[in-house]
């Protein structure tokens, strides 16, 4: 007698937010905490747990405790597949819309939950297959295949050298506004001129400007090497 098959299970949209977190907070620190995930989320921290230890028991994560969270190869590939519809909403709205950078994030986390893998297909055709989101971060193929542009954070560039900004890892607005108050986008070029930790800023080159910038908000704009210094 044949067994009926099993039905695939569809991830509520708060299960892949987590994971889409997850992958974010893993990729910049190794490991995505509970705490950080309650502050990027804005949820309660009990709420967090529960929903961590779900996601464990599907084989999405593995969470250590007092070490954090991570993905197992399961929960990347949906993350992956998550971002690769979160990047190319973001950039249907700047590019069909033009919708401005620091709006199209929030936007397109309440897309990328409605996007069919056909669609996401279709529309990565009608925008001339991009490769990087409007902060820079990579799209990831259809097959689950990510390259990313060998990049740093700001903070641990070399003084004085002038380096060009890669991406922005992290897009809430009050970050982005900041940034874009400066022209600070992808593909600008700056040069770090200070990096007090003991006050947690930099100052930074920017053109003829000399911009005083948060230590978190700097961490957030990774940047790649030039030719010639400053």
């Amino acid at each position: 007698m044949n067994m009926p098959k099993k039905s695939h299970q569809k991830l509520t949209k708060e299960a892949e937010e987590y994971i889409e977190e997850i992958y974010r907070l893993q990729k910049r620190r190794g490991v995505a905490r509970t705490s950080e995930l309650a502050e990027k989320l804005d949820v309660a921290l009990g709420s967090v747990t529960n929903t961590i230890e779900s996601l464990e028991r599907k084989g999405y994560v593995i969470h250590q405790p007092y070490r954090g969270v991570k993905l197992t190869e399961k929960g990347l590939r949906i993350a992956l597949k998550i971002l690769r519809k979160h990047r190319l909403a973001e950039r249907f709205l700047t590019d069909m819309l033009k919708m401005s950078w620091i709006r199209v994030h929030e936007e397109a986390c309440k897309l990328e939950h409605a996007l069919t893998e056909e669609v996401t297909s279709k529309l990565e055709e009608a925008l001339g297959n991009p490769k990087v989101c409007p902060h820079g971060n990579p799209i990831p193929t259809k097959n689950g295949e990510i390259k990313e542009v060998p990049a740093k954070p700001l903070p641990h560039s070399n003084l004085r050298k002038l380096v060009t900004v890669i991406r922005i890892t992290d897009e809430r607005n009050e970050i982005l506004e900041l940034l874009d108050t400066y022209n600070i986008k992808p593909g600008r070029k700056l040069s770090l001129i200070e990096n007090n930790y003991a006050n947690r800023y930099v100052r930074v080159c920017v053109g003829n400007s000399d911009i005083k910038l948060p230590w978190k908000t700097a961490s957030a704009i990774w940047v790649g090497d030039v030719e010639e210094n400053v």
